[in-house]
């Protein structure tokens, strides 16, 4: 089938975006990409127009208009498809200019900016009574006598925008053991203008770490949902899946759900829960309001994340299914996740037995892809020119 709307697709740098591309692009949507610069994912054979437009951050006005001018020529409103939390904060900053020209599910300004944000979240968590991990503002007064009474140590230092975080010290947290190392990293995040948090650790291993996808429609109904676990993660202990597990978790329905029909959401989220080891509490984590690393996962189990999202905006029908089994289908970012067994095995949190107890030659791969090989490969040569230039 064809469409009359255009998909537009902010953001090729990672997988994600590959994802959205290719399962829009398989269903019969016409993709259109826009970045700053060109990226290994934007070669997808499934990409009908790559644009290169102006950074979302360092020129955002500019970029508007470049998505407005785009949007005029077009015969029907095009559908915005945000792929990393950035892109998110830009589509609500520019809330009302871009809902004149674009189609997106989400129609309460400031919403996902809320539900993205671990302070504000609570005002929705609390009254649900939702147990999330204590946190505290890198500008609380008193911050390191609180820390102290009221969290203890060992904690972590989380930023609240992932991405430059993670660009400017390649890691998704810090690990704090004492005051003066916690001294040192909010000293060192003022500088760097990095805003930070500090929170409780919710202890236990990467499998008591789990995601809940969802998808909402406009009256608010659960139309699809899943549940994962992780197995690895980079960096270990507090990073990015990179090798998971599609496992049914009947207890994440009943926590998630209700934070979502409370809000009035629409359209696609994940939450990210952990278990506690001592307690056995769940704790929810945090809330992704835009399309995620399990994307492919999703779409390999028949819950099409993009396209529901691409259908929702156009008002069509859609569906997807409630996934309340096992399949024993397991997911994998095999570039990082090589960095994260070496770790694993060097710091003893796995053996080697674990690594191949959990091994399965069948996977869904967050990159490689049969009827679309060009990305996978373009990847593969450039990870092997990292390598060499290391």
């Amino acid at each position: 089938m064809e469409y009359k709307h255009k998909a537009v697709v902010l953001g090729t740098n990672y997988y994600i975006g590959l994802s959205v591309v290719r399962n829009l692009g398989r269903s019969g949507v016409s993709v259109t990409t826009v970045d700053y610069d060109n990226h290994h994912y934007g070669c997808s054979k499934y990409v009908k127009e790559k644009l290169i437009g102006p950074h979302y951050k360092k020129e955002e006005k500019k970029l508007v208009e470049f998505l407005i001018d785009y949007a005029k020529k077009q015969e029907e409103k095009p559908v915005l498809f945000p792929t990393a939390d950035l892109y998110v904060e830009f589509m609500e900053d520019n809330f009302d200019s871009l809902k004149k020209y674009y189609l997106w599910p989400n129609e309460k300004k400031g919403l996902l900016r809320k539900l993205m944000d671990k302070e504000s979240l609570l005002e929705f968590t609390k009254p649900l009574g939702i147990r999330t991990p204590e946190i505290i503002p890198m500008d609380a007064d008193n911050l390191y006598k609180k820390v102290t009474e009221e969290l203890g140590y060992p904690c972590i230092v989380k930023p609240k925008d992932s991405m430059p975080f993670v660009n400017k010290y390649r890691s998704k947290v810090f690990m704090i053991k004492n005051e003066e190392e916690l001294k040192e990293k909010i000293e060192m995040c003022k500088r760097d203008s990095q805003e930070v948090f500090v929170q409780r650790i919710i202890k236990g291993p990467e499998t008591n770490c789990y995601s809940f996808d969802v998808y909402m429609d406009k009256n608010q109904k659960v139309v699809s949902y899943m549940t994962t676990h992780k197995i690895r993660q980079w960096p270990i202990n507090f990073g990015a899946s990179t090798y998971a597990k599609q496992i049914y978790i009947p207890e994440l329905y009943d926590i998630c759900v209700p934070l979502f029909k409370s809000t009035g959401y629409r359209g696609f989220a994940e939450v990210e829960l952990k278990r506690d080891e001592k307690t056995k509490n769940i704790y929810l984590v945090e809330v992704n309001v835009r399309f995620v690393n399990f994307t492919e996962l999703q779409c390999y189990m028949g819950m099409n994340t993009p396209m529901m999202y691409f259908l929702d905006s156009i008002g069509e029908d859609f569906s997807g299914p409630e996934i309340k089994e096992d399949h024993e289908v397991y997911w994998k970012y095999k570039y990082e996740d090589l960095s994260a067994i070496r770790k694993y095995l060097s710091t003893g949190q796995m053996s080697l037995k674990d690594i191949i107890s959990d091994y399965r030659f069948k996977k869904v791969s967050s990159t490689w892809a049969l009827d679309d090989p060009m990305p996978g490969i373009h990847f593969f040569l450039w990870a092997i020119g990292k390598r060499f230039k290391r």
